[in-house]
């Protein structure tokens, strides 16, 4: 079999270099210039708040929420935020939130999140409501182009009390785009085309939006993005070889208000990646080579009733199906099979979501707000390799169940305590039933208590504790996994086989999560108008039954740990001026085995981030800076594992024209790891990218 192989040529550094030093030269004489202007104030208001945390969470409690006044930690992130981060796939994104790392290195189709320690299956990921269940060892779970989003929501810590199975580590919540987003009040129609290129794998991308609102009860949105990109250069001068990736992503979305306080909206979503590396993306070798062809298909329908006058029926319904296929072709024959053998991965969810909200007034001093309701998902599993069974990958299905029901109780200077409380009491009642045709059934049922609080001794001040139980159940090749895992040649007459081994008698890990935290929320600190926000938090985990995948030398098996406890630190902080917007994160995790005090979990190293923009807007600009440092990583029983510290800096600008014949163009550019550090961080085997230029350009035009 003969491969071709074509390197397009590459763009001089140069052109960018001198882009982005006209634009930082632009923005200094711009600084001069702002300071003799005396429409200052009136000015700032056009950046205000550029890169700061969205303020508001729609998932922490299932109800609009301001993040600084839920009793855990909530990051989100908003379209604005994401366009400076000029992001080509989720890790560039969710990257700069506490305690949330990535495995799988830099290739797409590895990345998978873990949140305080937990990965795979213990951490929930959703698209518009819609559940994303796929997990494999060797894959990641992101099938989606930023380009489509508007708002990514990190919840951390225990959240099987309203979403279920998985939510031992958290949630990710993505939110895709819509009509209203991108329409001021009275536009009716509208398009955007984005362009964008980045050095350090050679990538374009380009993005068409379609949007409109034909009448003021119809939402219409749909955009199509292409991404094409080559081989990654790494900090030390070389590359990773493998690495290319041809993708196509496609989005369209509507609602329609059909009745006063009635909403129907639907969505599809598709990502269609092809590329060709290792069947194990996490690698710097190019051995084991796939050509891997992975397409996921999102449908969803939902329904909404919103009366603010009627305080009984708040309802929100979601149904959805998810198709995800992999079909990889051997290149070479470094697998255990035949160069030319498909091997076959199709997982097909279809879930709902059910839910409704009470609100009710007691006195003058205590709302509540109730949210209940039921959820459902099926998850079926085939796999294959040429005309057998994929090692591995079992013919397996699932269902679960759950009912769920919450308060949000607000109290003001209960039992004469000066300030305000915030108590959320809930739970949650899961069943699951797992079948697959290497063994027995599997069944199980968990109950999810969660009770938290946040107290306000003052307007500007927070305390606030909480206590969750979480549960995750055994995945379907944790359960029912068979076949050849790898081989190891050790002569000429003898091969060291490892093999899969089912495990029925799996139980569900589950944890008890106790959190506690203060806040800080305070205006007019240095200026008239500015405003600091900190938030701190200390969490320990204590589990039973954690499922931990053992590698023998001849068995790969996935067995329960008895007892592990995980615990960490979270910070979060931001400053903002008419000049400037300053945002600030520290986290560090760690974990053991209490049985036996080896370590545990996907635990990573201290780490400190800072994001820093500066706001000129005299002329529409801004000028920022990210650093990431992390602490040497020494949290591993395994000595390959074990990471040197690193420090990473960013620059970026942004020009946006507010008005005049340019409204609506938006140029960012910018460079991730100004200084080439050629860096690995935990959990995975290839290094990160090195120095990278970046350039995008937009433009948007309605009417």
């Amino acid at each position: 079999m003969l491969i071709y192989k074509h390197t397009r040529p590459r763009p001089p550094r140069f052109y960018i270099i001198v882009s982005y030093v006209f634009c930082l030269m632009l923005s200094s004489v711009s600084a001069t210039a702002q300071d003799n202007s005396s429409a200052n104030a009136k000015e700032a208001d056009k950046n205000k708040e550029y890169i700061l945390p969205d303020p508001v969470s729609v998932t922490a409690t299932r109800n609009l929420m301001e993040v600084f006044e839920y009793p855990g930690m909530v990051t989100v992130t908003g379209k604005k935020q994401m366009k400076l981060l000029q992001p080509s796939n989720t890790d560039d994104i969710l990257k700069w939130v506490p305690n949330v790392e990535f495995t799988g290195g830099p290739r797409r189709t590895g990345q998978s999140p873990s949140i305080r320690g937990f990965s795979g299956p213990e951490v929930i990921i959703t698209i518009d409501g819609a559940r994303q269940n796929f997990d494999s060892g060797h894959d990641g779970r992101f099938f989606l182009d930023p380009s489509l989003l508007r708002g990514v929501e990190v919840l951390r810590g225990s959240a099987s009390s309203l979403y279920g199975n998985g939510g031992t580590g958290g949630l990710i919540s993505f939110r895709t785009v819509e009509a209203n987003d991108l329409l001021a009040p009275g536009q009716t129609v509208g398009f955007s085309v984005t362009g964008g290129y980045q050095d350090v794998n050679e990538e374009t991308n380009s993005t068409i939006t379609l949007f409109s609102k034909p009448k003021p009860e119809i939402d219409l949105l749909a955009a199509v993005t292409k991404r094409d990109s080559g081989t990654i250069d790494l900090g030390s001068g070389e590359e990773i070889k493998n690495t290319d990736d041809d993708i196509i992503s496609a989005l369209v979305k509507g609602s329609w208000n059909f009745m006063p306080n009635h909403d129907l909206e639907f969505s599809f979503q598709r990502f269609h990646n092809n590329a060709e590396e290792p069947n194990n993306g996490n690698g710097m070798g190019s051995s084991g080579e796939v050509d891997k062809d992975i397409i996921t298909d999102n449908y969803r329908v939902s329904y909404k009733f919103k009366d603010p006058a009627n305080k009984l029926f708040d309802v929100d319904a979601t149904f959805y199906a998810t198709q995800f296929v992999a079909d990889e072709v051997r290149l070479d024959s470094a697998g255990s099979g035949a160069v030319g053998e498909l091997l076959k991965r199709d997982v097909d969810t279809v879930g709902y979501r059910i839910e409704n909200r009470s609100r009710m007034t007691f006195g003058e001093d205590t709302q509540v707000t109730f949210t209940y309701g039921a959820e459902g998902y099926s998850d079926d599993q085939h796999g294959a390799a040429g005309t057998s069974t994929r090692a591995g990958v079992p013919d397996a299905n699932g269902f679960f169940h759950g009912e769920f029901l919450q308060a949000e109780i607000n109290l003001n200077s209960p039992l004469g305590i000066p300030g305000s409380v915030l108590l959320i009491p809930g739970f949650r009642y899961d069943s699951f039933n797992l079948s697959g045709d290497l063994s027995d059934d599997v069944e199980d049922d968990q109950f999810s208590p969660r009770i938290a609080a946040s107290y306000f001794p003052t307007k500007w001040s927070l305390l606030f504790a909480s206590y969750g139980s979480a549960f995750r159940a055994p995945t379907f090749n944790e359960t029912y996994a068979g076949g050849v895992h790898f081989s190891v040649p050790i002569s000429p007459w003898f091969t060291l086989v490892n093999r899969f081994v089912a495990n029925p008698e799996l139980k569900a890990q589950s944890t008890d999560t106790f959190e506690v935290g203060a806040g800080l929320d305070l205006k007019g600190l240095l200026y008239a108008k500015d405003q600091f926000k900190a938030k701190f938090s200390h969490f320990s985990i204590e589990g039973e039954n954690f499922i931990d995948l053992t590698v023998a030398s001849t068995t790969t098996k996935s067995v329960n740990v008895p007892y592990a406890k995980l615990w960490g630190t979270e910070i979060e902080a931001s400053y903002t001026n008419s000049r400037v917007d300053i945002v600030f994160g520290y986290s560090t995790v760690d974990g053991k085995n209490k049985s036996t005090d080896a370590k545990l979990g996907v635990l990573t190293p201290g780490q400190f981030n800072v994001n820093t923009a500066l706001k000129f807007p005299s002329i529409d600009s801004l000028l920022g800076w990210r650093f990431i440092a992390a602490e040497a990583f020494d949290k591993t029983d395994t000595e390959s594992d074990k990471r040197p510290g690193y420090m990473v800096n960013d620059f970026y600008s942004s020009w946006q024209p507010t008005d005049g014949a340019l409204k609506g163009l938006s140029l960012t550019l910018g460079v991730d790891n100004v200084f080439n550090k050629d860096y690995k961080r935990v959990q995975s085997a290839a290094f990160q990218p090195g120095r990278n230029f970046k350039m995008q350009v937009l433009y948007t035009y309605s009417f």
